[in-house]
């Protein structure tokens, strides 16, 4: 079974998750329903690399979660570790 694409679709359901995950962490931390884009002129350097940051940070941990659950997943399956 070729890994590709459970990882592809794998990818797309972390990123959806880390997007809802952020939302409601910025609701919190930033005090605004919506972050800051780069390209708001209202809103500063700081509070836009800050969402940045928590951001990315976000993202990567729930990717990281998410593919090393599905390799898991397929070792359990096949035996065989995707990769």
């Amino acid at each position: 079974m070729a890994y590709k694409p459970v990882g592809l679709v794998l990818g797309v359901g972390a990123g959806l998750i880390a997007g809802a995950i952020f939302k409601q962490v910025w609701r919190v931390a930033g005090g605004r329903d919506e972050a800051p884009h780069a390209t708001d002129e209202k809103r500063g350097w700081g509070e836009v690399l800050a969402a940045a940051t928590v951001q990315g940070a976000i993202f990567a941990v729930v990717k990281a979660a998410v593919d090393r659950g599905g390799a898991t997943a397929v070792q359990r399956l096949t035996g065989r570790w995707p990769g």
